[in-house]
């Protein structure tokens, strides 16, 4: 088969089962939770991004070189 045949029978069969999902309240429930685990990871990401900018860019001290 062509690609042109495999990405028609992709999307024919990626369009069947977008309707049989949308009718089963099982899926609905797993996507809901799929979709707030994946946002949940961005913002631990995203946070432990700052952070670590945040020390990086944080001033650094330096040793007193006063002798006694």
């Amino acid at each position: 088969m062509s690609r042109l045949s495999w990405f028609v029978v992709g999307l024919g069969l990626g369009a069947f089962a977008a309707v049989q999902a949308k009718d089963n309240p099982q899926v609905k429930a797993a996507t809901e939770e799929l979709i707030g685990a994946a946002k949940e990871f961005g913002n631990a990401v995203a946070d432990g991004y700052k952070e670590r900018e945040a020390e990086l860019n944080k001033p650094k001290s330096r040793p007193s070189t006063k002798k006694q």
